[in-house]
């Protein structure tokens, strides 16, 4: 049994590619997103400019008590510790960092029900950017279905 992790800047097409691949393989999709928005952990710390790293890690503490087989978990992941945090939680995971250019983002963006705004992109893209983790994958002109094939043949 492996875990997934997606993370990769806003606009990505994380949540599309989780959502389709957890179904694919028969396992439970996590947002990271709504468990925050939920739990109102989502406030972006005026000093910080971002959320603050104990808000991710509360989160990635009911996320360890899912009780199920395998998960497909998908987030923004700007703090290395935050990723670290949850793989030692949920032990067997295979995280994958989806990467595009940030105009490609932008463009996505402005498709999605919830649009953010341009500078909201940019910002999430950079924080996202600071580092890679896992196997990364390009999205940039690939379907959904290319983006979950090259995940479940990494896996």
């Amino acid at each position: 049994m492996t875990n997934i992790i997606i993370r990769g800047p806003l606009g990505i097409g994380k949540t599309t590619a989780a959502k389709a691949l957890a179904k694919k393989i028969k396992a439970k999709y996590v947002s990271i997103d709504k468990l925050l928005e939920k739990r109102k952990l989502d406030k972006v710390d005026k000093k910080l400019r971002k959320i603050p790293l104990k808000n991710f890690l509360l989160v990635n503490k009911i996320i360890s008590n899912i009780k199920n087989k395998k998960l497909v978990v998908d987030g923004n992941f700007y703090y290395k510790k935050q990723i670290e945090n949850l793989i030692k939680r949920l032990k067997n995971c295979k995280v994958f960092t989806l990467k595009a250019p940030v105009d490609v983002c932008i463009n996505r963006n402005k498709e999605r029900k919830k649009v953010y705004s341009e500078l909201a992109t940019r910002t999430v893209h950079n924080l996202v950017s600071e580092f890679d983790y896992g196997i990364s994958i390009n999205t940039e002109n690939k379907t959904k279905e290319e983006v979950i094939g090259e995940v479940i043949e990494k896996i």
